[in-house]
């Protein structure tokens, strides 16, 4: 328990209210002797002044050894914790009623006497102890003969030895029988007040605490939801706060690098898998090459080398979809918009597959509405999305076919689109024609792998806030379409 705060704030709490009740035990002490020495000498005032009138104690200058004698026995019996001196004017000691040897000081200080005989004041007012030089008692005091031409003075000691003995061994046993009681109790009270309240203060800790150790054995996934002290706003409403953010972000981020891990695991099981027959198809075209390269003539030497480099190309062609389509899905590409014209874009692209189609025997068509505004969009980007749909439709339209770029206004901006007459979609295919693990079955030997074409082009019009859609009828052929806003 001590190890815990709570405890080290009990602890704490017991150690202070036990310095405090030894503190109050000495301070109670002292006031006490004080307060019993100002009753003992406002009650014993008058001694001194009365045993001068009682007795003459100097004669011409002379001790009257009889007078005195009388004195110090009769304070004796009366009370003897009194010690009684008889000083000269100067303040030397003549007699006294101390045992022999006990008296170690020859000389009293008289400026508290004359103190006291002005008027005590505020008491206790204390003189010297001749039995202890350095010490102060409580004292009586009277002068002998007239003020302005004193004889000499009687100095009454009214804490003497024994009475000083008697009252610490008084004083002692009560504060021994009181206050050990007393500050037993306070400090049982105390710590179990303590406990209660440190109890009480600590429990939004202990909450946190165990919030902490559930985050930590989730994995770091799944912060924990702390509910706000009803009268927060303090410094742990702020911690829990800050924790609650720190353990969101942490969770984010963590999640962030999971998925990041999960894409390239997949990236390397989809390079291994989609590359595996490309790389066998080249290297048996080369291995024939080496095998037979003596019994191939010219014109069949140069086909098999043709197919081994249209492979290679096709290989090249494909890891770079690959690595496009997992940056794509990792968000590791962001759109820079900029204001373009939709029919240039399209003019720019035809033009660039022109040859292609030609080769293919398919006709390039441009259906621009006058009216199309322009957009915003990153050119490069939608460019890279035409250019996979009119290469994937090339690809899928006979000879004689067309392939018609379409761009007109739309809701909020531009429309544009890639037709074709080719062979069309299976009503079956069209909800998976965007995953990248698709492979549209068409039966013709040119046919690309995985779908990643579409898939990176549907990443990208995710990109500019858009939505690759597709309407197709077996036979007479597809339509891609999508649409940026307005610049």
């Amino acid at each position: 328990m001590i190890r815990t705060l709570h405890g080290r704030l009990a602890l704490a709490l017991v150690v202070w209210l036990g310095a405090t009740s030894i503190t109050f035990a000495i301070i109670s002490v002292a006031a006490t002797r004080r307060h019993m020495a100002a009753v003992n000498q406002e009650l014993h005032a008058d001694v001194a002044s009365h045993l001068v009138e009682e007795q003459i104690l100097l004669q011409e200058g002379r001790i009257n050894e009889a007078g005195l004698e009388h004195i110090f026995h009769m304070m004796m019996v009366v009370n003897p914790g009194i010690e009684i001196y008889l000083l000269t004017p100067s303040g030397r000691i003549l007699a006294y009623s101390a045992p022999p040897g006990k008296v170690k000081a020859s000389r009293i200080d008289l400026t508290p006497i004359r103190r006291f005989l002005d008027g005590p004041g505020r008491l206790p007012l204390e003189g010297d102890d001749p039995r202890a030089p350095g010490q102060r008692r409580p004292f009586s005091a009277a002068v002998i003969g007239s003020r302005e031409e004193p004889e000499g003075y009687l100095y009454v000691v009214l804490g003497g030895e024994r009475y000083t003995a008697v009252l610490e061994r008084v004083a002692m046993s009560r504060i021994l029988e009181q206050g050990f009681g007393a500050g037993f109790g306070v400090l049982i009270l105390g710590a179990l007040a303590g406990v209660l309240t440190f109890g009480l203060m600590t429990r939004r800790l202990r909450r946190l605490r165990r919030a902490m150790l559930s985050f930590e054995s989730s994995g770091f996934t799944a912060p924990p939801p702390l509910k706000p002290w009803p009268r927060g706003g303090d410094e742990l409403d702020d911690v829990r706060a800050t924790f609650e953010r720190l353990a969101g972000a942490m969770s984010a981020r963590l999640g962030e690098a999971r998925s990041a891990d999960d894409l390239r695991r997949e990236l390397v099981a989809n390079v291994s898998h989609d590359l595996r027959t490309p790389l066998a198809t080249l290297n048996a075209y080369l291995e024939t090459l080496l095998l037979k390269d003596g019994s191939f003539g010219s014109d069949e030497r140069k086909r098999y080398l043709g197919a081994a480099h249209r492979h290679g190309l096709f290989l090249g062609d494909l890891v770079g979809r690959l690595f496009e389509l997992a940056e794509l899905e990792a968000k590791q590409i962001t759109p820079e918009p900029e204001p373009f014209s939709p029919g240039e874009l399209l003019q720019d692209v035809a033009q660039k597959f022109e040859p292609a189609a030609q080769a293919r025997e398919v006709l390039m068509e441009l259906d621009i509405a006058a009216s199309t505004p322009f957009v915003a969009g990153d050119l490069s980007l939608v460019e890279r999305v035409l250019d996979n749909l009119i290469d994937n439709a090339l690809r899928h339209t006979p000879a004689g076919g067309r392939v018609i770029l379409a761009a007109r206004p739309g809701p909020s901006g531009a429309e544009l689109s890639v037709r074709d007459t080719g062979c069309g979609i299976p009503q079956s295919s069209l909800p998976f024609i965007f995953d990248r693990h698709y492979r549209e079955s068409t039966g013709t030997p040119q046919e690309r792998p995985g779908g990643l074409g579409l898939a990176i082009a549907n990443h990208i019009v995710e990109l500019h806030g858009s939505q690759l859609l597709v309407s197709s009828e077996p036979g007479t052929g597809s339509s891609f379409f999508f649409e940026l806003p307005s610049a």
